[in-house]
């Protein structure tokens, strides 16, 4: 493997905030390829940076399989043409299924802040109908 520093699965996971099954998990779908020694996971950069990347990812809401395709491209040269526009064309997706998921928010904000209004207003009304 690559010279450098190394983690172990518990330094990998108390770093991201991450179970380590997780990080297993992770692992057995082949976005990550930790060196092993016996039975030891053993962390390299590369393993850090696709973690990060994972993560961010499904931060984002990305399935695992477009954020394999995505970190993928870090093991690729530069400048494939053909991958940059898929992921651009995923960014592009995600970004306007976020963009209508805050539209919905916004507008059952509202729907609450006006079902809230008429509830005190009903209970206000009946509130002034006990005192008469």
């Amino acid at each position: 493997m690559t010279s450098g520093p190394t983690w172990t699965i518990a330094q990998i996971a108390d770093e991201f905030g991450v179970t380590h099954r997780a990080i297993r998990h992770y692992e057995d779908l082949g976005l990550i390829t930790p060196e092993r020694r016996g039975t030891q996971r053993i962390y390299h950069r590369r393993d850090r940076t696709r973690l990060n990347l994972i993560l961010r990812g499904k931060r984002l809401g990305f399935p695992l399989e477009e954020i394999r395709t995505i970190i993928d491209l870090f093991d690729a040269p530069r400048g494939r043409r053909a991958q940059l526009e898929y992921v651009l064309g995923q960014i592009d997706v995600r970004r306007s299924d976020l963009e209508q998921r805050l539209k919905d928010v916004q507008d059952a904000i509202a729907e609450l802040g006006e079902f809230e209004r008429r509830c005190q207003a009903d209970l206000d009304r009946l509130g002034q109908n006990s005192t008469l």
